[in-house]
């Protein structure tokens, strides 16, 4: 009987999951770390601290797995947009900069509305924005020019650790997809972004497909997993685009929503779906399927932040968060009019926003703490909304909702989902939907499945929650003064940036 490892490397942690051929869940495993935020806007990780939890996860799932089935393979996952530099001997020479990083915004803003930013946009499939790795670049080449000079690669966080099991750089087509410097349509790095960025076709990583495999482990890292023999390693993708793979998101209509840290929407599809007003992504998961949607960088990090600062029991953590989200039942959707514009990190999708700011409108003396916090929940849910019109706009109809990420804990916000959307959510019993696609992927790789799409359905106990109508009909209310909130007020975050430091991510 065979088992296959699905590894996904994230932002605040790396989680990993045994998954047989029939669906069935044998061992997870999970290992948190800390994002630091060393000046106004940054937002890094310990690259060494991250390959020591991807070792400590494999290892304990490989150590804890039941000795009847056998390892079959190993597959990955891992958040996008991350950069660093590395020297000739692969050693750092900065940290990770995360996706949430906005300290390159100025090269964003100056470039995205130009005729070669437009031009990046639609061969690259990634809007042009601070997290992106081609903005990123431009900055640390102003910014850093002696470690931009001495960097022998620029590289991501599944590219560091990848180099260090096999000695190789390498990056799948996935991952590159979303750095804004691969070409997804010819498959391979598109030179007017090197230019822009000032780097050389050297300076990147071979670019294979996510089926690419490698058993050539350094016996360093094979004695640290306790591995006697060899098997293969998938390269994989990324986070957001296996999760639709993960979440059984692989039929047209088939919306993936997730919401971790941050969150997103996403609708899969066979060829890009540029975006005239650039609101979208399109990444790519393999040559033959391609993933439309939109992140934003409010989500559970948003909640996290109101219950630490203004719920007394949440000062010591989040253990309640359940308990404080449940409270909010009480408080009829759409929150007595209290509007929430949830930009606190500033905002991606669709608004591509980095100056943007939170705001809660329309105060009244009956509103409590309750009515905050649900109006908190209710404002993710109206960004993650508005990127879905911007998807059925381009892609095509939504029929359903497919939830992954921690938030799927929380009934409540699942049903606020359901009921802004006016769909039927389906949530799988299994958080990380991104480690489950890995898995599929692997198994796709080695042959035990023959379509990606036989694997999305591996996993099938699902729960559903239906939309209430009247609910929907008070969210539409306030969704519509929610657009208008923030083109309002999209002129005085521009001037009240020039005049601040941008918040630090919790």
């Amino acid at each position: 009987m065979l088992y296959l490892i699905g590894i996904d490397i994230g932002t605040s942690g790396t989680k990993a999951i045994a998954l047989t051929p029939e669906g069935q869940v044998l061992n997870t495993g999970h290992v948190s770390y800390e994002i630091s935020s060393p000046a106004p806007g940054a937002q890094e990780l310990d690259p060494n601290k991250l390959l020591d939890a991807t070792v400590q996860c494999l290892s304990s799932i490989i150590k804890t797995t039941d000795r009847k089935y056998e390892l079959s393979g190993i597959s990955f996952s891992s958040a996008m947009h991350s950069l660093m530099a590395v020297d000739k001997d692969g050693k750092p020479l900065t940290n990770i900069i995360t996706w949430a990083d906005l300290r390159s915004k100025g090269k964003a803003a100056a470039i995205r509305n130009t005729q070669e930013g437009r031009k990046i946009y639609e061969r690259s499939g990634t809007p042009i924005h601070p997290m992106s790795p081609l903005c990123k670049l431009m900055w640390m080449n102003e910014t850093q020019p002696e470690i931009f000079q001495r960097a022998f690669k620029f590289i991501s966080i599944k590219e560091f650790i990848w180099f260090n099991f096999f000695g190789k750089y390498q990056v799948d087509y996935s991952l590159a997809s979303g750095t804004g410097l691969f070409d997804i349509y010819e498959l391979k790095w598109f030179e007017p972004s090197l230019r822009m960025a000032g780097i050389q076709l050297t300076n990147l990583s071979e670019a294979v497909s996510p089926t690419y495999q490698e058993q050539s482990l350094s016996d360093q890292y094979k004695s640290a997993l306790g591995l006697n023999e060899p098997i293969p390693f998938i390269i994989g993708g990324s986070d957001g685009c296996l999760a639709n793979l993960g979440s059984n998101a692989m039929e047209p209509g088939a919306l993936s929503l997730t919401i971790g840290t941050s969150g997103a929407v996403r609708l899969v599809t066979r060829t890009p779906k540029p975006d005239i007003q650039q609101r979208i992504f399109n990444y790519i998961l393999t040559e033959d399927w391609i993933v439309s949607g939109g992140p934003i960088n409010n989500g559970g990090n948003a909640v996290k932040w109101w219950i630490e600062n203004f719920v007394e029991q949440g000062k010591n953590g989040l253990k309640n968060f359940d308990d404080h989200v449940r409270n909010t039942n009480s408080v009829p959707a759409g929150s007595d009019g209290l509007i929430f514009l949830p930009y606190l990190f500033g905002e991606r999708a669709p608004i591509w926003d980095a100056n943007a700011r939170a705001v809660f409108f329309g105060i009244l003396p009956n509103h409590g703490s309750q009515h905050f916090l649900k109006a908190l929940l209710e404002g993710i849910g109206f960004s993650l909304y508005q990127i879905a019109l911007s998807l059925e706009e381009t892609v095509g109809p939504i029929d359903k909702v497919l939830a992954s990420g921690g938030f799927i804990q929380s009934e409540t916000w699942l049903q606020i989902i359901a009921d802004i959307f006016n769909k039927n959510v389906f949530v799988m019993n299994v958080a990380d939907a991104s480690a489950i696609g890995a898995a599929i992927m692997g198994y796709y790789s080695i042959g035990v499945i023959r379509k990606l799409e036989e694997g999305s359905g591996m996993i099938q106990d699902h729960r559903v929650f239906e939309p209430n109508a009247q609910s929907h009909q008070r969210y539409m209310q306030n969704f519509s003064i929610y657009i208008r909130l923030y083109e309002k007020l999209k002129d005085e975050f521009e001037l009240e940036d020039s005049g601040s430091t941008q918040l630090e991510h919790p």
